[in-house]
């Protein structure tokens, strides 16, 4: 008979754990609030926008926002330069650069964090063929990178998402084969091996499932980063084409309004700020609590 013990935590000791370190957290509820903040807006977007995100009023045209002199609070932010209003654009932009984050980075993790584990307990060869393939991409900067890949496919969301995820999957090799090399050591791992069961099965079944908190993290980090590539990408004309709203897009039409019209670019700017720093904290935070010997 089985003694009923179990390494891990109960699901809801852990949720209770995880609920009473946020709660103690003021960088974590903060994030968290933020974030939570930004993907209601998004989740919401079709409701909560006032208006068309690509209809074009002549009287709309370069609208101040709602507490400029001439604003009007059936525009909050404005109009831009089009006759568009900026708030049901910054709304709609949100579906678009939050998908693009979470696309890439799922992308990114599920391809490096598999070939990682198998460079990692795989060694010789193989080890180095995915090692030098990273160390390869490596060499370019991260957005040069993205910028040379889709100056090849084009512009477009998909080819942006395909371009951002080659320029990521190395983060997640790197830390995941580091990872592997030290759970390969562990017992478990050895006594799997000894009684016969197939390196994929150890990879899968022992690695990769071990390796999934310090992944978890990685990701939660990068998603900002994601988010501001593409705002990046946009930016240069290079990510979603109009009239798809995204935040860089709009920053980019504002660029040669700066000073007559500055509203066009303070708003999607600052919710980029806004969002990245939210992510960044709350990315502290579930690191710390995965690994308290990081916490600062």
């Amino acid at each position: 008979m089985g003694t009923g013990l179990s390494a891990e935590p109960a699901p809801d000791v852990a949720r209770g754990r995880f609920v009473k370190a946020l709660r103690r957290s003021p960088k974590g509820l903060a994030g968290l609030l933020l974030v939570g903040l930004v993907l209601a807006c998004a989740a919401a977007a079709p409701i909560l926008a006032p208006h068309d995100p690509a209809q074009q009023v002549l009287g709309w045209r370069f609208l101040p926002p709602a507490w400029a002199t001439g604003g009007s609070w059936e525009h909050i932010l404005g109009g831009d330069n089009l006759g568009r209003d900026i708030f049901s654009r910054i709304l709609v932009g949100a579906r678009t650069s939050i998908a693009v984050a979470v696309v890439v980075v799922t992308l990114a993790a599920t391809i490096g964090s598999l070939l990682g584990a198998v460079a990692g307990y795989a060694g010789g060869i193989v080890d180095n063929i995915i090692m030098r393939l990273a160390d390869f991409l490596l060499a370019f900067p991260f957005l040069l990178l993205a910028l040379m890949i889709m100056a090849i496919l084009g512009p477009g969301f998909w080819t942006m998402v395909l371009a951002l995820s080659i320029a990521l999957w190395v983060n997640y090799a790197r830390v995941v084969r580091g990872e592997a090399l030290r759970i390969e050591q562990m017992e478990f791992v050895e006594a799997a091996r000894s009684i016969g069961v197939p390196g994929w099965r150890i990879v899968l079944g022992h690695v990769v499932p071990n390796v999934i908190p310090s992944v978890l993290v990685l990701a939660t980090l990068e998603v900002a980063l994601v988010i501001i590539a593409e705002a990046a990408l946009s930016f240069l004309g290079l990510g979603v084409q109009p009239p798809t709203p995204s935040w860089g897009k709009m920053i980019s039409e504002g660029r040669d309004f700066l000073y007559d019209a500055p509203w066009m670019v303070l708003g999607p700017g600052l919710v980029i700020l806004m969002t990245s720093v939210g992510i960044n904290l709350f990315g502290d935070f579930l690191r710390d609590f995965i690994d308290p010997r990081t916490e600062r």
